[in-house]
Order: structure tokens, then C-alpha cells, then sequence
């Protein structure tokens, strides 16, 4: 049977049989492992406190990101603060947390810390009502901690606007989930020969294809690919996000899940799309460990420097990437203080040379830190 036989994958004769050319797929495997030699090398040359937080660095860019794939915003700040409060890492004051951005949390940490142990039906209704703790999806009721029962008809990927709207995968029936997802989870725990890497692809695309709940399938979905990929590495702690990559290529990504679903059980091309996107996240972690180093370095170099409680805090803003530029109604805005205590704050350091004033004067004016005015 060929794909013109059928509409979606899951239709065919041969499902859930995947194939792939594993000769096409050898070089971008090996790039894929080459990046992530070379990135644990560099980790392998800095201490446990600064690996500790890389890794806060890149757990908390995979949460706001896989959620920000589905339309959802999640505050930075938030998710930081209870990644750092479940890894022990000191990030000093923490910010309020709500129980959704603990509940993405905590699905993505099971996720890749505790990758070893078995993914079963009930650790998979576990993430997902972790995801939707009040029973809703926004303004809508839906099934938390069991499959979907098509109560309201198939389960279909939509777009448009009511009377345009366009369909662009439908998922299996309901009463088919049963025996779908218990093979699916099976295939998740069972040592294969097939490659690693290969498998952590097929297990985000297969329960993708599934869509086995009402909402939340996106995010399963990836979580299943982060724990395969901490398998194959060995290593429950992560580095880089897969899922900010995912984002940044956000509309390539609905394309190839889409022309994947509607093709054959020859998944080479998937396969092509997500290792180069793996090799994308990878070598885009060398640029959060830079970070993470000129981080330290900067505290290093003014360990001495008396500093209040007010200074500290916007140094690390700036140091962890502050939104927009800097200036004294900002500084007021962020410290809770007045804008003269704030230009008091922003003078200090820029006497001492932390800070250094930008070109643009008057009510322009605005701040950086002096080491990249060098």
C-alpha cells in the first residue's frame, strides 16, 4: 500500500511499522554526536556549581519554550525560580510561582532526570494533569489524566477562522487508544536495535500522531523525545532545549509533522528535519554556556566591590539577557524604588566602571555593562 491508499499514516496497512534510509541518515547522526562531544568537553572543563547552572539556564528556555510552541507564555522569572528550588541551585531571592508553571515543570524535570525509569500509562496521565491542574484548557473542560473519548467528534488539527476552517491531521479513533497507546509505551521501554537518536525521533512523532489527549499532546509529545534523547546520552541532566530550537523553526516543524502524517510509513524526511534541529539546539547551548561563563567571570572580577540588594539584582538581569535597554525609570521599575535612589544606584556603577552610559543622551539615555562597551 502507498500513501495515495490512505489518508494519515496511522490508516495504513503497515502501521506503526516505520522505516528509514539509515544511509541517508548516518552523516547528520554523526554531526549530531560530534556537537554533542564537543559540548560536553567544554562542560567537562568548568565546575559543578557553573554545569548546575547551564543546566538551570537550558531547563528553564525548554519549559517557556515548549510551552510558547502552543501559544502559551509563561514567566521566566517563575519557571527559573522552581526549576533552581527542585535542582538546590542558589539563584538567591525566588520568584512567586503559580501551580501551572510548577505543573510544566514538574513534566518536564520527570521527564529527563528520571529518564531510566519505566513510562507507563499512569506516569504519562501524571504529566498531563500536571499540565491542566484546574481540569480546563483555557475556558474549556477537559478529560485530565485519561485519553480523550471523541465525545465531541475525531480528534482533528484545525486552523481557520468558523466556516474556513482547514484540517491538517486527524488523529485515530478514541476506541483505538487503548491498544495504540499500550503498544506505543511498550515500543518506549523495549531495547531495540534501533538507534537511539532514531528512536527518540519516532517517539515524539508516534504519540504526536496519537494525539492521545485533549490538550497537552505537543508537549507529551516533546517531553517523550527529551527523555528518549537523556537515554541515549546517559545523562538525566540537560544542556541544551530542543524545544526553543523547535520554536525558532515553529512553523517548518507543523509543516513536516503535517506532510509526515499524510505520507508514508518512510519517515527518513522527518527524521532528516529533527536530527538538524537537534544539531541546531546543540550548538545553540554553546552559546548559553558562554553566557553562564561570562556570567562568573563578571562576579569574579567584582567580588569585592560593596554592592546593595538593589545593584546585585539588575547586574543579573543584565547578565541573564534584560529585555529592552536600561534606564533609570526601569532600574525604579524593576528595585521598587525611587528614580533618584535608582540614578544613585546607576552613578555608583558607573564611577566604579560596572556600567557604562550608551551614546543616546537626554531622555534616551540608558545603560550597558561596560565590558561590552569594550
Amino acid at each position: 500500500m502507498n500513501s495515495g491508499d490512505y489518508q494519515y499514516i496511522w490508516q495504513a496497512s503497515d502501521w506503526p511499522h516505520w522505516r528509514c534510509d539509515l544511509a541517508v541518515l548516518s552523516a547528520p547522526m554523526a554531526e549530531v554526536s560530534r556537537a554533542q562531544g564537543r559540548l560536553v568537553g567544554r562542560l567537562a572543563d568548568v565546575g559543578l556549581a557553573l554545569r548546575d547552572q547551564a543546566s538551570l539556564a537550558a531547563l528553564t528556555e525548554d519549559v517557556v519554550k515548549t510551552s510558547e510552541i502552543e501559544g502559551e507564555t509563561l514567566n521566566v522569572a517563575s519557571v527559573r525560580s522552581s526549576i533552581a528550588r527542585r535542582l538546590g541551585v542558589d539563584i538567591g531571592a525566588l520568584a512567586p510561582v503559580d501551580r501551572h508553571v510548577e505543573g510544566v515543570v514538574e513534566m518536564v524535570l520527570d521527564a529527563t532526570a528520571n529518564c531510566d525509569a519505566p513510562v507507563t500509562r499512569d506516569r504519562v496521565f501524571g504529566w498531563h494533569a500536571a499540565l491542566f491542574p484546574t481540569g480546563y484548557s483555557g475556558l474549556t473542560r477537559i478529560n485530565v489524566g485519561q485519553w480523550r473519548d471523541d465525545a465531541n467528534g475525531p480528534m482533528q488539527v484545525v486552523s481557520g477562522s468558523v466556516g474556513r476552517q482547514r484540517v491538517h491531521v486527524e488523529a485515530p479513533p478514541a476506541l483505538r487508544l487503548e491498544e495504540e497507546t499500550t503498544r506505543f509505551l511498550d515500543w518506549v521501554d523495549t531495547a531495540s536495535a534501533v538507534p537511539p537518536p532514531i528512536k527518540a525521533g519516532l517517539g515524539h512523532l508516534w504519540l504526536v500522531t496519537l494525539h492521545p489527549f485533549d490538550d497537552g499532546n505537543g508537549r507529551i509529545a516533546r517531553a517523550i523525545g527529551d527523555l528518549l534523547l537523556a537515554r541515549a546520552e546517559g545523562s538525566p541532566q540537560r544542556f541544551y532545549s530542543l524545544s526553543a530550537q523547535i520554536q525558532r523553526e515553529r512553523k517548518a516543524y507543523y509543516e513536516i509533522l503535517e506532510r509526515t502524517q499524510k505520507g508514508s510509513m518512510d519517515v527518513t524526511e522527518w527524521l532528516l528535519w529533527f536530527f538538524d534541529a537537534l544539531q541546531s539546539a546543540v550548538e545553540s547551548a554553546h552559546l548559553g554556556l558562554d553566557a553562564v561563563l561570562a556570567k562568573a567571570r563578571f562576579w569574579r572580577q567584582w567580588a569585592e566591590a560593596p554592592m546593595n540588594e538593589r545593584q546585585v539584582k539588575l547586574l543579573n538581569k543584565l547578565l541573564d539577557g534584560l529585555d529592552g535597554k536600561l534606564t533609570t525609570s526601569k532600574w525604579a521599575a524593576i528595585a521598587k524604588c525611587s528614580t533618584d535612589t535608582a540614578l544613585r544606584d546607576i552613578t555608583d556603577l558607573v564611577v566604579r566602571g560596572v556600567l557604562h552610559k550608551t551614546d543616546a543622551g537626554g531622555r534616551s539615555t540608558s545603560y550597558e555593562l561596560a565590558e561590552l562597551a569594550r
